[in-house]
């Protein structure tokens, strides 16, 4: 068996990576350690049928689901340790299971030859490593939910099934999307219990100078961990990619060393990394292969792996990142950079939260006429050609509108200003992928006050998409029944004609096309 991988947007020619390497790093032997460990995982949740999942059980499939999402691990070998101990599992869940997931043949069966099951199988397996993401999140800070926890094993057993038909596995792949909304839900509750409700805040891109160490990724327990471990140390923080948001948190902006944000989108990092005199610090997915001019300097933690980095441990001590740091020295003098646009700052922390506290001013400014339309444009960056139309887009949206943002798209416009409406910004960053949660909750509480439903809103979604995570959300916009959405830059390969001719009539699915056009459309319908 050969590496075959279509589950990211730049897989190649929309149609999936073969050969030794796929286009976002990985090798032929990483793939297909994956598609192991994907194997044993379906076998876990069959073992599991008619049982409730032990404590490991649980935790092992959310840490191999994970694992397998698009840019988290690049080395084999703690594939291979993690694969083990899921086989391990499985037999100790059922000695006598029947089917054998690590057999050549098996795994064909179940990726029926039929494109529409296969399209739908690989929606629900896809979609359940993304809900796997934000479940792994929340658990790290010690919550969990169960019916979210039973959705891995009961997607699986759909997935492991050899006569499903689309019938069967249509509705699997709606509740994908409902559970992802819980388990959004649940994270953003913690995170707010942990760190308090975010603000909106203004972060300087400008690098001080002196040490400094750049954190990227997701969690944010690992950055309240690193600015502990770095007080009164002479070491500065700064965000990067999808910890932006961590700028709005009341009680990790608090730390007076965390100081700004460093570069753009994950994408960009091969470029913005090099000869940087500072550590970074991978904490969840969004790593590429580091070039030699800073692998040095790159460390990872949690599931993130990559051969060659140190990977700080369960213990969390960060030393060798704060002393590399140190060793560096950081700049000479302070050193302004700037988003693609040319901005020096950007905002974020326009969550739930803060939008529903003034949604008195939001309601009056649309019945008054200031607002016309409310856009949502966010999702995943890349690197693929074509996604400048989101900066396009934005930059071409009439003054009497608003744009809600979130996820690492928001790289492509955050650092324009477009000035403001009855005192709130244009442009505003509800936060991190997994604050989708907000934008929908924003959403519902304005069809409530319109008396309204939410696709009679003037509120149109322009999405980009990248990996698993947008998969799922997705999934749990289609399964609230919002429709209109535009989708880019290109569509995902492993959705058949007929799954998406089932998803242009029910939902109304848009491939984007020109600005200009869409814009025509939108603000005319």
């Amino acid at each position: 068996m050969s590496m075959f991988c279509f589950q990211c947007e730049q897989a190649v020619g929309c149609k999936g990576c073969t050969g030794k390497t796929g286009v976002c790093g990985k090798t032929e032997e990483v793939a297909l350690g994956q598609d192991d460990l994907t194997r044993e995982l379906i076998g876990l949740a069959v073992a599991y049928e008619g049982k409730t999942p032990s404590e490991k059980a649980v935790r092992l499939m959310i840490e191999g689901l994970f694992t397998t999402v698009t840019n988290v691990s690049f080395d084999k070998e703690s594939i291979a340790q993690l694969t083990s101990k899921v086989k391990s599992e499985k037999l100790a869940a059922d000695p006598n299971l029947k089917l054998d997931c690590g057999t050549p043949d098996e795994p064909l069966k179940l990726w029926s030859s039929d494109e529409d099951i296969r399209s739908l199988k690989s929606l629900i397996l896809l979609g359940l490593r993304g809900v796997a993401a934000y479940a792994y999140h929340a658990l790290v800070l010690g919550r969990a939910n169960d019916e979210v926890n039973e959705m891995f094993f009961k997607g699986l057993r759909a997935v492991a099934k050899t006569d499903a038909a689309m019938d069967d596995l249509l509705p699997v792949t709606m509740e994908v999307g409902q559970i992802n909304l819980k388990c959004m839900e649940m994270l953003d509750k913690v995170n707010t219990d942990t760190y308090g409700t975010p603000v909106p805040t203004t972060v300087p891109l400008t690098i001080e100078k002196g040490p400094f160490i750049v954190i990227t990724g997701h969690d944010l327990y690992d950055l309240q961990q690193l600015l502990e471990q770095t007080k009164d140390k002479g070491v500065n923080i700064y965000t990067h990619g999808e910890m932006l948001p961590a700028h709005a948190y009341p009680k990790l902006k608090a730390y007076p060393h965390l100081k700004g944000n460093f570069g753009t989108a994950w994408q960009n990092q091969q470029k913005e990394f090099a000869d940087m005199p500072g550590a970074v610090l991978f904490t969840t997915n969004c790593l590429m292969p580091p070039k030699d001019s800073y692998r040095d300097r790159i460390f990872t933690t949690e599931l993130v792996a990559y051969p060659g980095l140190v990977h700080i441990g369960d213990d969390k001590d960060f030393s060798p990142v704060i002393n590399k740091a140190l060793e560096l020295g950081g700049y000479k003098e302070d050193r302004v950079m700037t988003g693609i646009n040319g901005g020096t700052t950007v905002t974020t922390g326009f969550g739930h939260g803060t939008v529903l506290s003034v949604a008195g001013t939001v309601i009056d400014a649309v019945k008054a006429g200031a607002i016309k339309h409310f856009f949502l444009v966010g999702g995943c960056d890349g690197a693929k050609p074509g996604r400048n139309y989101y900066t396009e887009f934005v930059k071409k949206t009439p003054e009497d509108t608003v744009i809600l943002t979130l996820a690492c798209g928001k790289y492509r416009f955050n650092d324009l200003d477009l000035g403001a409406i009855g005192g709130l910004p244009r442009i505003m960053d509800m936060g991190q992928c997994n604050d989708a949660f907000s934008a929908i909750k924003v959403a519902v509480a304005l069809a409530e006050a319109f008396g309204c439903g939410v696709n009679d809103l003037p509120l149109t979604l322009v999405l980009s998409w990248y990996e698993q995570k947008a998969v799922c959300i997705l999934l749990t916009l289609l399964s609230l029944g919002i429709k209109n959405i535009y989708l880019g830059p290109t569509l995902p390969a492993f959705v058949s004609p007929n799954v998406l001719n089932f998803l242009v009539e029910n939902f109304n699915i848009s491939p984007i096309s020109t600005p200009e056009e869409d814009l025509t459309k939108i603000l005319n319908k």
